[in-house]
């Protein structure tokens, strides 16, 4: 807002100091219109007269004399109501009319002066509207995504009538919201994870007691009967297969669904979520120097969740641009079986064909991830996605060229 204000008393300045220089320049500097150069005419004509009299003198060489009136008498000679001038020639009194334009040049000015003061005027109210109506606003909620970045949730986005930042703050705090929601159901898992390990932990003693009771008592020859032995090792057999059952329990909770993908399907036009794509990528492809294109297609109904399909179709556009060649990425759109298979293609394919099965799996990275940054996560996300969405994704490697293809039933 300070920069703003200065920015505003700036421009308020200038203003002034123009409409300053304007006035200054009008009034003192002379053009063809200005001054008081019918004053140098009549000093001309004047030295006409006195040397070769009335009778030669001719007016229409000139732009601001327009008269010559010989002094006769007459009263009307000293009319007040024009300009003129007075002078004795030869002991004859002459009148001069003329037209000061100098006078029309203060209409100007005036009028100039009134646009600028209007101008001046439509510019402070612009001003004032920007920084009441947007800038004022917007600045008392500038905080709140770093709030959100530092996991300060708790407190919600006030609500504004503001036309102008109606939807944004509804998109912050439905992100707000979604944030807070995501992180009671982590500490939910992670609460419930804990209880469960710290549960197994506990039954597994039991069993693990057992076992070092008995091999003791093996150890030490406490049992020589071969029968007895063989009931033993029958207990810790048994007491193992407890153990290994509490060890399934463990593995099974570490790879429970521990992302929540929210998935609302629907009736969406294909076009709906091809058309955003089309409008982000192909900007921001082309300020990489990467061509993109995507083919004609005949756009019809599909099942799925429009801003999912978004998501899924960025990862793989996004994997693309990462681990290809900085070349070609294109988008073939086709129909095949009831399903509308869009697939993502991408030149400079650098992943070994024997890593092609892993690469949907959670927190796996190919060996050409090189320095990239990553978690692993994203195409398993898309298809969980795509699962959730009774879609199905797969991937390919044709010669050079990754293709991967996002499966979507026809309605």
């Amino acid at each position: 807002m300070k920069a703003f204000d200065r920015i505003f008393i700036i421009i308020i300045i200038i203003v002034i100091i123009i409409t300053a220089a304007f006035n200054i320049t009008t009034v003192y500097y002379n053009d063809p219109y200005s001054g008081r150069q019918y004053r140098v005419e009549i000093r001309r004509l004047i030295s006409g007269i006195r040397k070769n009299g009335i009778g030669n003198i001719n007016l229409s060489g000139y732009q601001y004399v327009t008269n010559i009136q010989e002094y006769n008498g007459s009263s009307q000679f000293y009319d007040v109501n024009s300009d003129y001038y007075i002078c004795e020639i030869n002991g004859v009194l002459y009148r001069f009319d003329y037209i000061n334009k100098s006078a029309g040049n203060i209409g100007i000015l005036v009028r100039a002066d009134i646009i600028i003061a209007i101008m001046a005027l439509f510019l402070i109210t612009v001003f004032v509207f920007v920084r009441q109506k947007i800038l004022l606003p917007f600045s008392r909620f500038v905080d709140v995504p770093y709030e959100l970045s530092r996991g300060n949730l708790v407190v919600p986005v006030k609500e504004s009538k503001n036309r102008y930042f109606g939807r944004f703050l509804w998109g912050v705090e439905l992100l707000r919201e979604n944030m807070e929601q995501q992180k009671q159901r982590e500490l939910k898992l992670q609460k419930d994870k804990n209880t469960l390990l710290l549960s197994i932990s506990h039954d597994i003693k039991t069993p693990l007691s057992a076992i070092k009771l008995y091999s003791k008592a093996v150890t030490t020859n406490l049992y020589n009967d071969t029968g007895r032995q063989i009931e033993i090792a029958e207990k810790i057999n048994k007491k193992a297969d407890e153990i290994e059952k509490f060890v399934s329990q463990i593995a099974r909770a570490s790879s429970e669904e521990y992302l929540s993908l929210d998935v609302n399907t629907g009736e969406i036009f294909l076009s709906e979520f091809i058309n955003k794509i089309e409008g982000y990528y192909s900007e921001k492809l082309k300020l990489a120097n990467i061509s993109f294109t995507i083919d004609k297609y005949t756009d019809c109904l599909v099942y799925c969740d429009v801003s999912r399909a978004e998501e899924v179709l960025q990862n793989i556009i996004e994997n693309a641009i990462k681990y290809g060649d900085g070349k070609r990425i294109s988008i073939n759109i086709y129909e095949e079986e009831g399903c509308m298979l869009v697939a993502v293609k991408n030149s400079g394919n650098t992943l070994p064909e024997t890593e092609m099965p892993h690469i949907f799996d959670s927190f796996w990275r190919g060996s050409n991830a090189g320095s990239n940054k990553g978690s692993g996560l994203g195409m398993y996300i898309c298809r969980q996605l795509m699962y959730k969405m009774d879609g199905d994704i797969f991937a390919e490697i044709n010669g050079g060229d990754m293709i991967v293809t996002a499966v979507f039933h026809k309605v």
